[in-house]
């Protein structure tokens, strides 16, 4: 069946979208009629070359729909089904999985290395992160399709897939925030905005967003922060102006530049943690010297996919929002169609981007 997708011809090209053929499902597949699915920052990570995977392919990780039909051997999911996308199933049998880190899952990502579709010319895809969710149907891997939790929207439940379960796990999961701590954000997308409200939930005390934008602020405040910094060389300088002179507790950098994670570091008082979620380029060097190490005695660490287990953490993201504690609209500033993607694209290179969410 023929369907029209979001295509990266090849690293650095810009999208193409385009008609590409689509096979009905193999044993252990899915075939999924999206609903709706995020235009994420790791999407363009994936066109740029940051993150390297095989091309040319269907981008978009973050994605649910409805289950249209299904391979031999599924049985969790049947047609008519509500379904959110995973990303990074994880393997249950590598070093990582058996430590229960799963999402460190060493085999997580081999589903992106096949081939999925093809053009109309008869040229291979492959699916960027092994769903393609910039597409009007996809097929897929049964380990990376969810149910969908009772009482989500189906195009809310898009964001559940990457940018919630990222911020929030970063916030419960990596940082483990506790009530009362002070807690600062950097990068107000949608998985900034998300950590924000993850940390509205914890209980933490004050909750510092930062931003080079200005006009984010009101999201930044409706998302949970209790302060807004514009970042500037001197935003360090700013948010332990805010905290008595001490820095934040936790400092979670949702942006992947250099000098944004070695300001949150700054940012954090001696003893906290600095968790870094953000996708940086290999050019992206940071560096510390030894003596601030030994006397700041603050905890650096990396954070992938919100340290979460998705078949554990959506229902209690589900929970959250049908308890009105979680709004994933909130973490949208504009709804497209798929025409509108490499528009998206576009914006996010430029730096004007906002949080995206292709609705089909």
């Amino acid at each position: 069946m023929r369907v029209r997708a979001a295509v990266l011809p090849a690293v650095g090209s810009p999208l193409e979208i385009a008609a590409i053929d689509l096979p009905e499902p193999g044993p252990g597949q899915v075939r999924v009629r999206l609903a709706a699915a995020g235009v994420c920052h790791s999407d363009l990570s994936l066109s740029d070359g940051t993150m390297r995977v095989p091309v040319p392919a269907v981008l978009g990780h973050e994605g649910a729909g409805t289950v249209v039909s299904v391979g031999e051997g599924v049985t969790h999911v049947a047609p008519g089904d509500g379904v959110v996308l995973n990303w990074a199933p994880a393997c249950g049998s590598c070093h990582a999985c058996g430590l229960g880190e799963v999402w460190l899952c060493g085999n997580a990502l081999t589903g992106a290395g096949e081939v999925y579709a093809r053009r109309s010319d008869g040229t291979d895809l492959h699916p960027g992160l092994n769903v393609a969710a910039f597409a009007e149907e996809t097929v897929v891997a049964a380990a990376c399709v969810l149910p969908v939790p009772d009482g989500v929207p189906l195009t809310d439940a898009a964001l559940l897939g990457c940018a919630v379960l990222t911020g929030y796990g970063a916030v419960h999961h990596a940082a483990r925030v506790r009530e009362g701590e002070t807690v600062a954000v950097f990068g107000a997308g949608g998985v900034g905005l998300a950590a924000l409200q993850a940390a509205r939930i914890a209980g933490a005390g004050r909750i510092v967003a930062v931003d080079v934008s200005p006009a984010k602020e009101e999201l930044a405040r409706a998302a949970g922060a209790t302060d807004y910094v514009v970042a500037s060389d001197t935003t360090a300088r700013a948010i332990r102006k805010l905290t008595g002179g001490n820095g934040v507790d936790v400092a979670v950098e949702c942006v992947g530049r250099a000098v944004t994670i070695r300001t949150a570091w700054e940012s954090t008082r001696r003893g906290g943690r600095t968790t870094v979620v953000g996708i940086g380029g290999k050019d992206q060097q940071v560096t510390f010297n030894a003596l601030e190490l030994f006397h700041w005695g603050r905890t650096l660490s990396g954070c992938v996919y919100g340290n979460s287990d998705p078949a554990v953490d959506l229902p209690v993201l589900a929970e959250h929002v049908r308890a009105g504690r979680l709004d994933l609209g909130a973490l949208v500033t504009d709804r497209i169609g798929l025409d509108g993607i490499p528009a998206a694209f576009e914006n996010m290179v430029a730096g004007k981007g906002g949080r995206a969410l292709v609705v089909f």
